[in-house]
């Protein structure tokens, strides 16, 4: 409900007080994200924002001091935003935001609690320390509406839920969209806690040579050993610690452990060979990335011929010259770098060239005889052709049967790694297999 006395809402163009759109713009953008969403094929959200104790400021300190509470509200609220979010001012005591591209609706509630975060602090005006607390009401495209209209009507639905529930909360629309937003928070809280507490670790699964059958390196895979629950493996967590960025503390802390454990191998005496690493795109936009890698190396002893990042090709999907760069200093080290995936996303052969890498990562549909056409093994010939004309190593993963291993052979990779030689085991399992020196076979089962 809109405040008694409270001026009209802008009803064309621009607040005058904000210097934010209003409603009828929000209106006219809405309804362009809708119509783009729709061609996309993409989810969008809107958030409804009601300031709840603004009157009590107004009627004590005066509508001046109010309205300078306002001009500081949207600024903060605007903080919270991308640069491509639009966020509106169509009453008194309330806001709109649409986001017009997110992953899942549900992703709108990390928004939400971004804003009502950054509201528990106070607002300095004019010697005042002022407290403002909100509630928000969330719609999404698709989900919700495909009309404008109706959602801004169900985003103000959700929002009078969330007043009557009491405290400064947000709820969404439908119920299903909040029974998610919610295992999203705990599941994001649980990382965070696992973190502090130290519940991930490491397994390494073998890389084998395929003239020789040795280990000749090893890729580094986190598990999370959740309390109530047992080992849970990458897949289900990875996604949102990238979008939380909790993955640039997970991934400093992978690089460090298997780093470490690496160095402890070589001073039992055990013969020397690589570990892999996984370096998130999140991680590598960070411009301290090659500082990073040198200072755990520095830290654990470890020679840098002995590791090895993996990158996937979203790390190319922004700033080329640039990922160059970087990937050049790491290079300077002496740490070698494979692109995982290869041939499952934007890959060009012709970029080959251009990347200082030392490996390049094959999987489905590139290793399975079965599932691929002509064409496709065609390419599958000039990937692994193309990259030794470079000097460039050809390792398989997830190999799984022997008609792949087969085929594996008749494309001259270099390496292969997967289950049909062996899962990832623990560090007591890899320390055994080291000692023994095993000639790794199709056949070994020694787990």
């Amino acid at each position: 409900m809109r405040q008694a006395g409270a001026p009209p809402p802008e009803p064309d163009h621009y607040d005058s007080l904000t210097g934010l759109p209003g409603r009828s713009i929000f209106f006219d953008r809405l309804s362009q994200a809708i119509a783009f969403a729709r061609r996309r094929n993409r989810a969008l959200a809107i958030l409804f924002i009601s300031l709840d104790n603004l009157k009590l400021i107004n009627d004590t300190l005066g509508q001046r001091l109010g309205d300078m509470l306002l001009k500081a509200t949207a600024k903060t609220i605007g903080e919270c935003l991308r640069s491509s979010d639009t966020v509106a001012r169509p009453g008194r005591n309330e806001f709109m935001i649409l986001l017009p591209e997110v992953a899942a609706a549900y992703d709108a509630a990390v928004v939400a609690r971004k804003i009502l975060s950054v509201m528990e602090s106070p607002f300095f005006v004019e010697r005042h320390d002022l407290f403002l607390t909100a509630c928000i009401g969330i719609s999404a495209y698709p989900d919700d509406a495909d009309k404008a209209v109706n959602l801004i009507k169900n985003a103000y639905t959700a929002l009078q839920r969330a007043r009557t529930s009491g405290g400064s909360n947000y709820l969404f629309y439908s119920q299903d969209m909040n029974t998610k937003a919610f295992n999203r928070m705990k599941m994001e809280n649980s990382l965070r806690l696992a973190l502090r507490r130290r519940e991930f670790f490491l397994h390494y699964q073998p890389q084998i040579n395929l003239r020789t059958g040795m280990i000749i390196g090893m890729e580094a895979l986190v598990r999370w050993n959740k309390p109530g629950v047992g080992v849970v493996y990458p897949n289900d967590f990875i996604h949102l610690m990238e979008e939380t960025g909790l993955i640039i503390e997970l991934g400093e802390w992978a690089l460090r452990e298997a780093c470490a454990q690496n160095r402890k191998w070589q001073q039992a005496g055990l013969r020397p060979v690589r570990v892999s690493v996984n370096l998130s795109p999140r991680q590598f936009q960070r411009h301290d990335v090659a500082k990073t890698v040198s200072r755990v190396l520095e830290e654990t002893a470890l020679d840098p011929a002995y590791l090895e990042l993996e990158l996937t090709e979203n790390v190319f999907m922004r700033n080329t010259e640039s990922t160059i760069e970087t990937l050049k200093k790491i290079r300077s080290i002496g740490v070698q770098l494979t692109l995982d995936d290869f041939g499952t996303g934007f890959s060009s052969l012709s970029y080959l060239k251009h990347l200082p890498i030392n490996r390049l990562k094959i999987v489905a549909p590139f290793i399975s005889p079965g599932a691929l056409s002509a064409s496709e093994e065609a390419i599958a010939r000039a990937i692994v052709t193309m990259a030794h004309g470079l000097s460039v190593g050809v390792i398989a993963e997830g190999v799984e049967a022997i008609e792949d291993l087969e085929f594996i052979y008749s494309l001259k990779c270099d390496e292969v790694q997967g289950h049909i030689f062996s899962h990832a085991i623990s560090v007591d399992e890899m320390t055994r297999a080291l000692t023994l020196e095993k000639h790794f076979s199709p056949t070994w089962e020694n787990h």
